[in-house]
């Protein structure tokens, strides 16, 4: 009987390995079946053939969840310089904010505009503290990796105008008319300075003038230069500039320089769809000749593209006509495009 129950432990644990060697066998033909080259697979099954272990299963690694993405660069959209703003040229840009101010109020007008080049002052004129201002401005590259790898070429234009519409008087005349276009060179950077990043240098050459004949006429041409910058919702953009001479019988405002500045700097937070600005502009000079201006904008959302926007303006040169007049104004009205 001993004997009989000994055979018996004997069959059953030779068919307990047996059926063992048959799940691990099918699992290693499984492993084989797994693999997706020709040669792989035959490889995997003569190591089998030669009782050789087969490699483990490839398991496909969990899909990794793509990385947040970062907030759109204010400066990487406006000129194009990430990777997938390249490649578009002569497209019709949004370049300065455009907008209408109808209620746009000088606290001191300039009721006697005038220059020292001969000619270009005029009688008092009977300008009202109200009118309407208005904005218009576009730009466009002209082309691109013009040195190697980089250098885009752009040009800009900007128009803004003061219309005195409630001065009926005087039949409601544009007041001024500032013409401003622009050709620049954009280098695109991607250094750090102070928690800052470099986004791009340019140099460029501008003209502003106001189209009036004398004794209004006012004109002038820079070469400038100009370093951008962003943080966060922030962005900094710096302009030093250097005024092209002219010949004294073709200068409107000789001394435009000593008022306008030699340099600006403009700070800029974007939140959603609103944005607050703060211009500073400065003629880098000390003591009784130190003169400069302010301008701040604020823009608000009111619905879809259409936007709220407050302006203010502190010191010289709000308009050509003014370059050397000191004035406070105030705007409300409203904005399609912002910086």
């Amino acid at each position: 009987m001993k004997r009989q129950i000994t055979i018996l432990a004997t069959i059953l644990a030779l068919a307990a390995g047996l059926t063992g060697a048959s799940a691990a066998q099918a699992q290693t033909l499984a492993a084989c079946r797994a693999l997706t080259g020709d040669a792989e697979r035959l490889a995997c099954y003569d190591r089998l053939a030669n009782g050789e272990a087969a490699p483990a299963p490839v398991t496909p690694a969990a899909e990794s969840a793509p990385p947040p993405q970062a907030a759109p660069s204010l400066l990487g959209k406006a000129w194009e310089l990430d990777p997938g703003e390249r490649g578009r040229i002569l497209r019709i840009r949004p370049y300065k904010p455009v907008y209408i101010l109808p209620w746009f109020h000088a606290q001191n007008p300039n009721h006697a505009p005038h220059s020292p080049a001969a000619g270009h002052s005029s009688e008092s004129v009977g300008f009202a503290n109200d009118e309407v201002k208005f904005q218009i401005s576009f730009k466009s590259k002209l082309g691109e990796d013009l040195i190697g790898d980089n250098g885009d070429l752009w040009f800009g234009y900007t128009q803004s105008s003061r219309w005195q519409l409630y001065n009926a008087d005087d039949s409601r005349p544009f007041r001024e008319t500032r013409y401003e276009p622009e050709v620049m060179l954009v280098w695109r950077t991607g250094y750090e300075l102070l928690g800052w990043r470099g986004r791009f240098f340019s140099l460029g050459i501008n003209h502003q003038s106001n189209g009036r004949s004398l004794p209004l006429s006012r004109s002038w041409n820079r070469v400038m230069l100009a370093a951008a910058f962003e943080r966060d919702d922030w962005t900094l953009t710096v302009r030093p500039w250097w005024r092209i001479p002219e010949k004294s019988a073709d200068d409107d405002n000789p001394d435009i320089a000593n008022y306008l500045g030699r340099a600006d700097v403009h700070l800029v937070r974007a939140w959603g769809k609103q944005q607050f600005s703060l211009l500073f502009r400065h003629n880098l000079r000390g003591g009784d000749g130190s003169r400069g201006a302010a301008q701040v904008d604020y823009a608000f959302p009111i619905a879809g593209q259409l936007r709220g926007h407050l302006q203010w303006f502190s010191g010289y040169g709000e308009s050509l006509v003014d370059y050397n007049h000191r004035g406070n104004y105030y705007g409300v009205g409203v904005s399609l495009v912002e910086w």
